[in-house]
């Protein structure tokens, strides 16, 4: 695993962990890297010195905490869906749909939806939104 610090074309700064610089360049070139504050797909890395740490100063305890307002502000975010709303992974689209029919009850659900199905839930006048983060895939 390796760690980099990005910067997006609007100057904000995150962390992340990729399984190689090779991956984060296939990752990068495919615009799957996000800025966490803006969205934006353009990053790059940012010149870092390497450091070694040790226990509660290890890289992996440091990405654990909010480092700006913005980081804090979708923690928040993030907790308070998770915290009232039911994970319903992939099913998402179909669990939607099936309660906008009536044939399941309301209530308030997260997931993942592929674009083109996302598309037609806003097209049939379901409501729908998209969360700025990816959501952690639940396990059994």
């Amino acid at each position: 695993m390796i760690h980099y610090t990005l910067t997006c074309d609007q100057g904000h700064q995150f962390d992340s962990w990729f399984q190689s610089s090779v991956a984060y360049e296939k990752l990068r070139d495919a615009n799957q890297i996000a800025c966490v504050t803006c969205g934006s797909t353009r990053v790059r890395r940012s010149l870092m010195a390497p450091s070694i740490a040790k226990g509660a100063d290890a890289p992996a305890a440091s990405l654990a905490k909010p480092r700006s307002e913005a980081e804090e502000a979708m923690v928040a975010l993030r907790r308070k869906v998770e915290e009232n709303s039911d994970y319903v992974g992939l099913s998402f689209a179909r669990e939607a749909r099936a309660m906008h029919a009536g044939e399941a009850p309301e209530r308030s659900i997260y997931g993942e939806a592929k674009p083109d199905e996302a598309k037609a839930l806003i097209e049939d006048g379901i409501p729908v939104a998209p969360l700025p983060f990816v959501p952690k895939r639940k396990a059994n």
